[in-house]
């Protein structure tokens, strides 16, 4: 792991929760990673078994404050869901500035095989974005582009 104290991100107020105690605070594991791992809290003598087409909500026993004008984005990790077909449901699942509860993962298996979650399995990154909001103005017209309003998959393959 690397010296992480030079980030030019927001900071973060990070809360464990009783059941995360002993668990990993979330870290970017390479200097120029965009996402941050999230660790699963769940009991080491209750690991989570999600049979093929199962899916269910996994702690992390963290809760965060993000400040106004940032959200965070849970997504699938890459190597779980290359391995073994496990991906977030919601993806990305994103966490509001304003949210102070438990941050959660949504695991869905599309694999074969059961896959076993256990305490501490990263489970998850945590990327860290600006969030805009914009306002609406009704018109009665949009202006013309040369695409139009072709989508799902007009321009091909």
């Amino acid at each position: 792991m690397f010296d992480d104290k030079a980030r030019s991100g927001p900071v973060i107020k990070i809360k464990r929760l009783a059941h995360g105690a002993d668990l990993d605070l979330p870290r970017y594991e390479t200097a120029l990673a965009a996402g941050c791992d999230i660790r699963a809290a769940v009991s080491a003598e209750a690991p989570i078994v999600l049979s093929p087409g199962e899916r269910a909500m996994i702690p992390s026993g963290l809760a965060i404050a993000l400040p106004p004008g940032w959200e965070a984005q849970m997504r699938p990790r890459s190597g779980l869901a290359a391995k073994f077909g496990v991906a977030c449901v919601n993806s990305p699942g994103t966490i509001d500035a304003d949210y102070r509860g438990e941050l959660k993962v949504i695991l869905i298996n599309h694999g074969t095989d059961d896959f076993v979650i256990r305490r501490g399995d990263r489970i998850a990154q945590m990327v860290v974005a600006p969030a805009h909001q914009g306002s609406f103005e009704e018109v009665l017209d949009l202006d013309e582009t040369e695409r139009g309003a072709g989508g799902f998959g007009s321009t091909g393959l």
